[in-house]
């Protein structure tokens, strides 16, 4: 598991990261207790995505220890290359919180964020994303174009921290 801290660390936010319905806080590598059981909230999702004919990709968004939004990859059901897993649980959850503000939130996807998702993750300022695998040349961490570490545009404010390799097994095995 590969952990990547924001370039909101140190901004006061750091405990708050990660925290869980058992303890309400995070270890020191900024891994809360309850990824795996989001991480598997995820995978649910990203199966039906499959059975339905779509990549297998399954996204909530945490606030407080609960999930408050669902979302999975629709491209090829929906015929529109937008609905993406993680645009998906935004889109519920800022309906759901009325604002575009979604600080105090924790993403949990099975694949690393794309340039696409990075984008509207930062502009909706979730804290942390917790995710399984790495995609790469599309990555919004992994590519040419880090996103959700970039720090030069100050409209986004700090970067969220960043979790890759939760129950990566489990969603490699997903293809």
């Amino acid at each position: 598991m590969a952990i990547f801290k924001g370039a909101g660390e140190g901004s006061g936010k750091g405990n708050e990261w990660g925290a869980n319905k058992e303890s309400g806080k995070e270890d020191e590598s900024g891994v809360g207790k309850g990824d795996e059981f989001f991480m598997r909230a995820c995978i649910e999702l990203a199966l039906i995505a499959k059975q339905r004919g779509d990549p297998p990709v399954g996204a909530v968004l945490v606030r407080d220890g609960q999930i408050i939004a669902k979302g999975m990859e629709g491209g090829k059901t929906h015929n529109d290359i937008t609905y993406h897993a993680e645009v998906e649980a935004i889109r519920q959850a800022t309906a759901l919180l009325q604002r575009q503000d979604l600080s105090g939130c924790i993403l949990y996807t099975t694949h690393e964020p794309c340039i696409l998702c990075s984008y509207v993750i930062r502009h909706t300022k979730i804290d942390k994303i917790v995710m399984a695998l790495t995609t790469g040349e599309i990555g919004g961490m992994s590519s040419r174009y880090p996103l959700l570490s970039d720090v030069s545009i100050k409209k986004w404010g700090p970067a969220p921290a960043l979790i890759t390799g939760v129950l990566e097994e489990e969603c490699r095995k997903l293809h």
